[in-house]
Formats: C-alpha cells, sequence, structure tokens
C-alpha cells in the first residue's frame, strides 16, 4: 500500500520510503511455507539451532517467529520440551474443510454468473499447469496449481468480501490437501475440468453442484488417510 504524504518543514510534499520487511518476518513466513509444504511434518520437533543454520539467520529472530506461530496456531510450545509443529484434530480439520465448501460452492456459483474471458482462459491455463504437475508427478507444484486454480475461481465470482475470506483459508486448505494431492490425483483434476466448463456455460447450479462434491471428496480423503494414518501407528506399536 502507498505511503501516505507528509508535510516537511518547507512546506514541501514528502513521500515516507517504506521500510524493509523485518528479518523475523521474512523467518516466519520461511517456517510457514515450510510446514504447508508438509517439509516439517505435523508433531515435528523444531529445533532451533537447525531452523537458523537452515535459513542462515541467528536464533534471535527463530524464537520470534516461532512465537507468532504459535500465536497464529502452527506451532506449539511446550515448556521443557520446545516447539513442535502443530498436529490438527479430526474436529478442526473437518471444520476447516466444512468453511471452505461453504465459500467455495458460493463462489463457483458467482463465478458462473461473473466470469470474464479472460477470466476462463486464466482457469484453462492453470488446469494445464496442473496437469503438467500430475503428469511429472511435482507434488509441490500440484499443491500450488490446486490452490491457484480455486483463488482464480474466487475472485471470478466478483465478490472481494469472498476473495478475502477465502485468502484467510487457503494456507490451512493448502495444508490439509498436500498429504492427499497425490491420492486425489487425476480425478482431482477432471471435476476441475468439469467444473471450469459449467462455469463457462454459465451454469450456476451445475458449478454448485461440482464444487460442492469436489471439496466434499477431498475432505473424505483427508479423513481416509488420517484414519489409515493412525492404524499404521496401532500396529507399529503392537509390532514393536
Amino acid at each position: 500500500m502507498p505511503q501516505p504524504a507528509s508535510t516537511t518543514a518547507t512546506g514541501q510534499s514528502a513521500r515516507q520510503i517504506a521500510r524493509p520487511v523485518p528479518l523475523r518476518q521474512s523467518v516466519y513466513e520461511a517456517i510457514l511455507d515450510m510446514i504447508v509444504e508438509r517439509s516439517l511434518q505435523p508433531g515435528q520437533h523444531l529445533v532451533e539451532n537447525e531452523l537458523a543454520v537452515m535459513l542462515g539467520v541467528s536464533r534471535q529472530p527463530v524464537r520470534e517467529a516461532l512465537q507468532w506461530l504459535k500465536n497464529d496456531g502452527w506451532v506449539e510450545l511446550r515448556p521443557g520440551f520446545g516447539a513442535f509443529v502443530h498436529a490438527p484434530t479430526v474436529e478442526e480439520a473437518d471444520q476447516l474443510l466444512a468453511v471452505r465448501t461453504m465459500l467455495e460452492t458460493e463462489s463457483a456459483r458467482l463465478a458462473a454468473l461473473n466470469a470474464t474471458d479472460a477470466d476462463l482462459a486464466r482457469l484453462r491455463e492453470l488446469y494445464a499447469q496442473g496437469m503438467a504437475a500430475l503428469e511429472s508427478d511435482d507434488l509441490n507444484s500440484l499443491v500450488e496449481a490446486n490452490a491457484s486454480l480455486h483463488a482464480a475461481i474466487t475472485r471470478s465470482s466478483g465478490n472481494q468480501v469472498l476473495v478475502e475470506l477465502s485468502e484467510q483459508v487457503d494456507r490451512r486448505v493448502r495444508w490439509y490437501y498436500a498429504p492427499v494431492a497425490r491420492h486425489r490425483g487425476r480425478q482431482s483434476w477432471v471435476e476441475h475440468e468439469q467444473l471450469i466448463e459449467a462455469i463457462a456455460a454459465h451454469d450456476p447450479e451445475k458449478a454448485t453442484e461440482i464444487m460442492r462434491f469436489h471439496t466434499e471428496q477431498t475432505r473424505r480423503a483427508y479423513h481416509d488417510r488420517t484414519a489409515d494414518t493412525e492404524s499404521s501407528a496401532i500396529v507399529d506399536a503392537v509390532s514393536s
């Protein structure tokens, strides 16, 4: 956002120079990206020294960033044990994904009414990027393409409030989607293609139906994966 103009002692208008982003903010973003991408797994111990070396900074901005991440619900600080990546509960994930369904079904409905030719061209471009990532088994690019496609649909809705609300949950949606992206695989992008065609046909009822089904399938895939992981953990514990 442009800085407001101020007036100097000589009466001349002056523009304040934007300050650089504080180092702790850059460290916060770097650690958060690793959490969202699952490079740092839920429950993983976060060692300040290791993160400082990895990011090429001192421990102080890492310590400050971990506190911010704790305040935002991404990290747990356990006295006497240290910092750990937050492990979401089933209820927590379900609530977030339910909100996502409400936001995105309305976005799809409005996009079918308001999308321009430029919007549709962008959706098809992002679809092509997702298919390329799928073919090359590039997980990070696949997750990014999925997020970008859904964000583009929301922007096509023409409702700025929906855009802002969706941006607030975007990172957590990507966090939940990353572990099931390969499992959802090609079927997810079949649904994306159907969704784009419903928007292009200006069919709000069909777009709503497809988006509701699409987001519900992702929610189910996440819960199925969580159940499989818990079952494997129980088997390993019994076997050891």
